[in-house]
């Protein structure tokens, strides 16, 4: 179940990236990069913070060539893919859930203290949009969200897998992915946000 679910996020995270390389008017071979750098960037990164080499993702060929396939649907279709925004954008909140819990769970298992398993998490589930952000030539989102709870919904999801994991293993990570989700599709119907300077 968690494999099927791990997969479907992936495969969402492809499509998000290779929508924000039509949208930059990007050529095939572009929005296939952002399509595979947003789909297993940020487990790469994970993998390589908790010494796991070659990363876990650059080892499963049928994902990285399901991830291609994603992309090419998405250059072809886009219009279609573009008008099931709500639907990407729950599904994106549930692979950023996954991640983020997940990426805990390797964080401890890596033996990592609170400080890395939230990072471990939080990169896990945020890394690959800011290698599609940089790449596209945008700020990353992540550091200016105005009323949308990402890469903090993803810290708290992974410090909740931290916090739960000694005493519930499965359920730490079941209840750090909810956190994540819930965060992240109430913070932006609450309007909730961090704070910004004065």
């Amino acid at each position: 179940m968690v494999e099927a679910l791990v997969w479907l996020g992936t495969l969402v995270f492809a499509a998000t990236g290779a929508l924000k390389g039509v949208e930059k008017g990007f050529d095939l071979l572009g929005v296939l990069v952002l399509a595979t750098v947003t789909a297993v960037g940020g487990g790469s990164i994970r993998d390589v913070l908790v010494g796991t080499l070659p990363p876990t993702a650059l080892r499963n060929e049928p994902l990285l060539w399901s991830v291609v396939l994603v992309g090419l649907l998405v250059f072809r279709f886009h219009p279609r893919v573009q008008a099931l925004e709500r639907p990407i954008y729950y599904l994106d909140a549930l692979g950023l859930g996954l991640f983020a819990a997940l990426g805990a769970e390797r964080g401890l298992e890596a033996g990592l203290g609170p400080f890395g398993v939230a990072l471990a998490g939080t990169l896990s589930g945020v890394g690959g949009g800011v290698l599609r952000d940089v790449l596209s030539g945008e700020v990353p989102g992540i550091l200016y969200r105005a009323g949308d709870l990402y890469a903090s919904a993803a810290l708290v999801g992974a410090l909740l897998v931290y916090a739960l994991h000694g005493a519930h293993p499965e359920a730490s990570l079941f209840a750090g992915a909810l956190a994540t989700v819930l965060l992240r599709v109430f913070g932006r119907r609450l309007g909730l946000r961090l704070p910004t300077p004065k």
